[in-house]
């Protein structure tokens, strides 16, 4: 490597050799000189030459000043350049020590925040305040009380990611409430209404027509809560029926029927958690379906208590209310996607049908089209590479642009009351889009918590000891991790992997305790309320979110203990075709037995 000299030694080099060649001018002078003339020239050069040296010395000197104030200069812009690079090893040390020291994640201490809401809220009979302080204590935590820290954590990775995640699903939200609003606009509700009051003859009628409208969209739950809640609200209020029950109704069939569809969005999900060798994600979905006793028997029980009229817990007062008083809401609010319009058109049945039918099949267009349908993706391919926050929204705009122009051929609603009904929508849309909005944030300031991480420890843990009694377990787990979070996806993307790693697939036992992590999942689902499902479902209802949950909880718990039998017994019997007769009977005895008590009480 070269060396090269620095300013300092280049100076003083500089005045050596001035000094040096001193000696040379007294040599240079001419011999033919004389002597005093000699002597005075020579004095004069001299002179000048020493003064030519002063200079010189004097301009090393001041370069040697100025190179070292430069080299201070230079070392100290070296050092503050230095510091920060110095000082983030040191803070990121700094912020794993913090992290490590955290004594709140990955401990029971993560599913206090979830805990903390659902109590509230069941507490309060408020939604949001409940939802809200959940957050909170959730960023207190993550942020081990940091108050900086925690608003930091609330604002980004809760109330902005939760926005992120969902606005797909806001997006169809809006589109959907502004197709309710053109319908109702143009007074097919009405007559829609008005027919189904000559030819659904009975309650039975009107829950069994919902019930197998349910049954019938099975795709996507989001696009079942909010389609059959909007289309046999007209019906079920003519029958007298309530809210809360026109709610359970449209819950017991979205989450449960789409778990057991093998073409579903939530079948899709299922497949992508699945990392087995032997079966493919779908494969695997199928085998588990005889299994899941919690979404088979929540659709025979709900045909059960419809067929003996039966109904207990807080959902009989509401019945009692409807059937008595007609008060389809028990005094609780109205929670409904539109206002009512004062200002109706003439349109027909034929009217409601026709944007219903081209908003259910342009979304299911736009599921397969997302998926890659169109290209060379076969049919179950396509629906399990979609995106419903993508497809959902897709087909409800496009819909709602034919709407428009099929409501203006038909001179039902003008073109500038029909554009109206648009901000209308996103107005009526906006409690559930702020529930969801602070589920989600919720869910992720678990997730912050390492909640998951806890669950999946606890598990690994007792596995070992508890082969045969493993599925009623991861049952039981599933079940309350999932009403923890309010996230049933979240909840079988967590046990699924686990599952897989407890049992071989050669084991009997594997497609049993894959069954048990899904049909947890759709149960803890079922009763929290701040699941993503149970808000949709009540908003499709336009039912109060806590009179939902709280009508709906008796039910699902009573199913809940069935399917909890179902799965103990399965550790031992390991045959569906066994073990879901029996269940079937249990469920029937069960509800027999509350027909009974009922009949000796009011006697």
């Amino acid at each position: 490597m070269k060396r090269t000299l620095s300013p300092v030694k280049g100076a003083l080099l500089a005045a050596l050799a001035v000094a040096a060649s001193l000696p040379l001018f007294a040599q240079n002078v001419p011999a033919q000189a004389k002597p005093e003339q000699t002597k005075q020239t020579v004095v004069q050069k001299v002179e000048s030459k020493q003064d030519a040296a002063k200079d010189g010395a004097k301009t090393a000197q001041t370069a040697v000043k100025d190179a070292a104030k430069d080299a201070a200069k230079t070392t100290a812009e070296v050092k503050e350049a230095a510091a920060p690079a110095a000082a983030a090893p040191a803070e990121k040390k700094e912020v794993k020590k913090a992290e490590e020291k955290n004594p709140f994640k990955a401990t029971f201490w993560a599913l206090l925040p979830p805990l903390l809401a659902i109590i509230l809220a069941l507490i309060t009979k408020e939604v949001y305040s409940s939802l809200f302080f959940g957050i909170l204590l959730g960023g207190c935590f993550a942020a081990n009380f940091a108050p900086l820290k925690t608003v930091d954590l609330l604002i980004n990775n809760g109330l902005i990611e939760a926005v992120k995640a969902t606005s797909g699903i806001f997006l169809f939200l809006v589109f959907l409430g502004a197709m309710v609003g053109l319908i109702n606009r143009s007074g097919a509700s009405a007559a829609f209404g008005k027919w189904a009051q000559t030819h659904v003859k009975s309650r039975t009628g009107a829950i069994f027509t919902t019930f197998l409208l349910g049954l019938l969209i099975f795709i996507d739950d989001y696009f079942n809560c909010l389609t059959v809640g909007s289309v046999m609200h007209p019906v079920t209020d003519a029958k007298k029926i309530s809210r809360a029950k026109l709610a359970y109704i449209i819950d017991a069939t979205a989450a449960p029927i789409c778990m057991i569809a093998p073409i579903s969005s939530w079948a899709a999900a299922v497949s992508q958690y699945v990392n087995s060798k032997q079966y493919s994600g779908l494969e695997l979905f199928v085998k588990a379906i005889p299994y899941n006793f919690y979404s088979l028997l929540t659709i025979l029980f709900l045909a059960g208590i419809t067929l003996m009229k039966l109904d207990y817990g807080p959902m009989a007062k509401h019945e009692k209310n409807a059937m008595e008083n007609g008060d389809l809401f028990s005094g609780m609010k109205n929670s409904s996607l539109v206002s009512e319009q004062t200002e109706r058109g003439q349109g027909k049945v034929i009217d409601m049908l026709i944007p219903l039918i081209l908003l259910v099949g342009l979304c299911v267009f736009a599921l397969l089209y997302v998926g890659g349908i169109l290209k060379g993706k076969d049919l179950v391919t396509a629906f399990g590479d979609t995106d419903a926050a993508v497809g959902l929204p897709w087909g409800a705009l496009a819909a709602i642009i034919l709407a428009i122009f099929y409501y203006g051929f038909r001179k039902v609603i003008p073109f500038r009351k029909a554009v109206e009904c648009l901000p209308q929508g996103f107005i009526t849309m906006v409690p559930a889009i702020l529930i969801l909005t602070l589920a989600t944030s919720l869910k992720n300031m678990t997730e912050l918590l390492h909640a998951k991480d806890f669950v999946s420890a606890a598990i690994g843990g007792a596995a070992p000891g508890l082969t045969r009694l493993l599925p009623v377990v991861i049952f039981l787990v599933a079940c309350f991790l999932s009403f923890s979070t309010g996230s049933s996806w979240g909840t079988f993307g967590l046990l699924i992997p686990i599952t897989i790693a407890v049992f071989p697939n050669t084991d009997p036992l594997f497609f049993v305790g894959i069954s048990a992590c899904l049909a947890g999942a759709v149960c803890g689902d079922h009763c929290s309320p701040i699941s993503d499902t149970t808000i949709m479902s009540a908003a499709g209802a336009q039912c109060d979110l806590i009179a939902h949950t709280s009508t709906q909880l008796p039910y699902a718990l009573t199913v809940t203990a069935v399917s909890a039998i179902g799965f103990l017994l399965a550790g031992f019997i390991k045959s569906w075709f066994i073990v879901f007769p029996i269940t079937v009977l249990i469920l029937a005895v069960v509800l027999c037995a509350i027909k009974f008590v009922q009949k000796s009480q009011a006697e």
